[in-house]
């Protein structure tokens, strides 16, 4: 069987990356950037106000004046003013353009006002440039400010409005259908029978996509049954980028999902991996090019495996870079038997000194989801025979 890193590497080979499309800047929240945005001017653009007070010029300071007369208000927005005398002074706000002959902000809370005029507070310091965020002190024209890859949060779609980008380039949202197979799925809210469950992996996968910032996500529901897996299964290989399958994966009779995908044409890359949940994973690809996951039906090993490897795969092929691997140590030991990597849940828990560990959560099997409430996500273990220490440091995947 492939290791998970083997598996890894087969899926990234054969995800396509997403087509690009331009979006107004206001839609991009989430999306992965797909070109490289640079500085349309110096940032500020001007020397600019960082307090409200009065704008003057220190050298008269320095000459032993400290009453000054108020010439005008700078507001933010309005072009500069231009100081007339030495011993005059302009009220800024903060924001505003430095007005043209001061080079220092006195703060109002240093300034006694009486008159038109302002005096200077005993002890006040008047310092050149003191409260003024000069120009181009952040950033020069034609700075690359953010580079293809990145997923646009707040800040960058923040540096993108003042980079002056009405519309940016970014990957098109995929496609995806989530699809459950089994004939003992009762929706929520539905009379459930003795003999039945609940329909709960669909809703796990489709709550772990949109977090994700996945919007174009279908949901379906399907019988163990030849005809319908063929047919509806073929409507979504034509009709969506990716399709996400929970159940009918395994060795037993009614595991009929790998067959029917077969018959539709779409190649195997891989069936089961050596890991422990979530051996019977299935990869594979349509000639249309869709992507197909099939994740093992039991609870737990469907999600260790949407969060292993379908959404990074799915972030992959949007052209977000590679985040950086995340690490972790246990909080307690842990016996690892079987010869196979051991996903095992945990609990994060931080010290008196901050340090965060891996407190072990184990489920009682793979069937026991009702065990990963208030757990942050899983540690992944080397295979076995052996025990590993608390301290030990290994990967850790976050449920969100």
């Amino acid at each position: 069987m492939l290791t998970p890193t083997e598996a890894d590497l087969l899926i990234g080979q054969h995800l396509q990356c997403l087509p690009i499309e331009s979006l107004p800047l206001a839609q991009c929240a989430g999306t992965v950037l797909r070109e490289n945005i640079y500085a349309e001017r110096d940032q500020p653009p001007f020397d600019r106000v960082a307090m409200d007070g009065v704008a003057l010029d220190s050298n008269t300071v320095g000459a032993g004046t400290r009453s000054f007369r108020v010439q005008g208000t700078q507001a933010a927005g309005d072009p500069p003013l231009t100081l007339a005398a030495a011993g005059d002074c302009i009220e800024v706000m903060t924001g505003a353009v430095l007005p043209l002959g001061c080079n220092s902000v006195i703060p109002v809370e240093e300034l006694t006002v009486a008159r038109g005029q302002v005096a200077l507070a005993p002890g006040t310091r008047v310092e050149p440039w003191q409260h003024v965020h000069r120009r181009g002190s952040d950033t020069r024209q034609g700075t690359l400010l953010l580079s293809s890859g990145l997923r646009l949060r707040a800040p960058e779609i923040a540096i993108a409005a003042s980079a002056g980008m009405a519309r940016i380039r970014v990957s098109s949202q995929p496609m995806l259908a989530v699809i459950s197979t089994g004939n003992e799925l009762v929706e929520p809210g539905q009379p459930v029978l003795a003999h039945q469950v609940r329909r709960s992996n669909a809703y796990a996968i489709v709550s772990a996509l949109r977090e994700r910032g996945f919007q174009r996500v279908a949901d379906d529901h399907l019988q163990d049954d030849p005809r319908e897996l063929r047919e509806r299964l073929k409507f979504h290989l034509e009709t969506h980028d990716v399709l996400v399958l929970s159940g009918g994966v395994s060795m037993g009779r009614f595991d009929l999902v790998p067959k029917v995908l077969e018959e539709l044409g779409v190649r195997a890359i891989f069936h089961k991996v050596a890991q422990r949940p979530g051996k019977p994973l299935w990869f594979g690809v349509a000639p249309s090019g869709a992507a197909v996951f099939g994740l093992p039906g039991n609870p737990v090993s469907t999600l260790v495996c949407l969060t292993r490897y379908v959404l990074p795969a799915l972030c992959g092929s949007l052209g977000q870079n590679p985040q950086p691997v995340e690490r972790v140590a246990l909080g307690a030991p842990v016996t690892v038997t079987p010869p196979l990597t051991h996903f095992l849940p945990v609990r994060f828990e931080q010290d008196d000194w901050g340090r965060t560990w891996a407190a072990p959560a184990p489920t009682n099997g793979s069937g026991d989801f009702t065990a990963l409430a208030r757990t942050g996500g899983f540690v992944e273990l080397p295979p076995g025979p052996n025990t590993y220490a608390r301290g030990f440091v290994t990967r850790v995947y976050r449920w969100s």
